[in-house]
């Protein structure tokens, strides 16, 4: 059986020997490891790491081996076959800078995910998904009517379920998810919002920035739960404007800002590089 590459990401308890352990069981079925990242957290006395490696020994050998460490080190761990590419579904609603950039990077294989069906509470960006040969499921909610959007939730886990989805994009999807749902997709659903405009609600964030001088726009990806926009951080960007920017520039500029932060926290997501400390997440870049 020739090498395969894969993945594994573990977290536990802070104490000496982990890392040792970990290699020296991978080195004993003959694994190369191409790359090995760990992290203490000072505060909470977790450790983390990921290691990537070549390895012709079969799934279940491997398993058994970590399993053998993480009785030892009290291990939360997960082995992934590195060439696998994620099942992604994409949410928007009309703004279709982010959804593009995705596409875009799926169709060059410059993203490790198989973007499987895009979702939108509108039709304006099935041209769009078209165009790329992504299937595309119009699944409409009424503003303020809560049987709709229970439907639609419900409709949107259909989907899950029957494209065996294994992450969630919301791409400028301009609906708020319930507490249920969330729950569901926790830890595989990745958020962008316009952050560095935080006194900015509802429409026209933008336009609102431009009314006040900002001198900073931004975009977090992060992912999602019942808190709105309060989950654990994977990315965020800046960007410096001033005086001379219009609202339209500030728009475009916020645009490219969103496609480029959501596009590497879905890629670090899809290389198992994200692992949740808590709030936080630490990202072996």
């Amino acid at each position: 059986m020739s090498a395969r590459p894969r993945v594994l990401t573990l977290s536990c308890p802070d104490r000496p020997g982990i890392v040792h352990a970990v290699t020296g069981a991978l080195v004993a079925l003959d694994a190369n490891i191409t790359e090995s990242q760990q992290y203490g957290d000072p505060d909470t006395g977790l450790f983390f790491m990921r290691v990537a490696f070549d390895a012709a020994a079969s799934d279940e050998a491997l398993r058994e081996t970590v399993a053998v460490v993480a009785s030892r080190f009290e291990l939360t761990w997960e082995l992934r076959d590195a060439a696998a590419r994620v099942r992604t579904l994409v949410l928007c609603s009309k703004q279709g800078h982010c959804l593009n950039d995705l596409l875009f990077r799926h169709r060059s294989g410059d993203l490790p995910v198989d973007v499987v069906g895009v979702v939108s509470n509108h039709t304006d960006l099935a041209p769009l998904a078209q165009f790329y040969g992504v299937p595309f499921h119009h699944v409409p909610v009424a503003t303020g009517d809560a049987a709709s959007k229970e439907a639609g939730e419900a409709r949107l886990l259909e989907l899950v379920a029957e494209l065996d989805v294994e992450l969630v994009v919301l791409a400028r999807y301009m609906q708020i998810l319930s507490d249920a749902l969330c729950r569901e997709l926790s830890g595989r659903a990745i958020n962008i919002h316009h952050s560095f405009l935080p006194s900015f609600k509802g429409a026209r964030p933008y336009h609102q920035a431009h009314a006040r001088g900002v001198k900073i726009i931004g975009a977090t990806a992060h992912y999602v739960t019942a808190d709105l926009d309060e989950g654990p951080i994977i990315e965020q960007e800046i960007e410096r404007v001033d005086h001379r920017y219009t609202p339209a520039e500030l728009v475009r500029t916020g645009q490219d800002v969103e496609a480029r932060t959501l596009a590497r926290a879905v890629r670090w997501h899809a290389e198992h590089r994200v692992l949740l400390d808590g709030h936080r997440t630490v990202v072996f870049r």
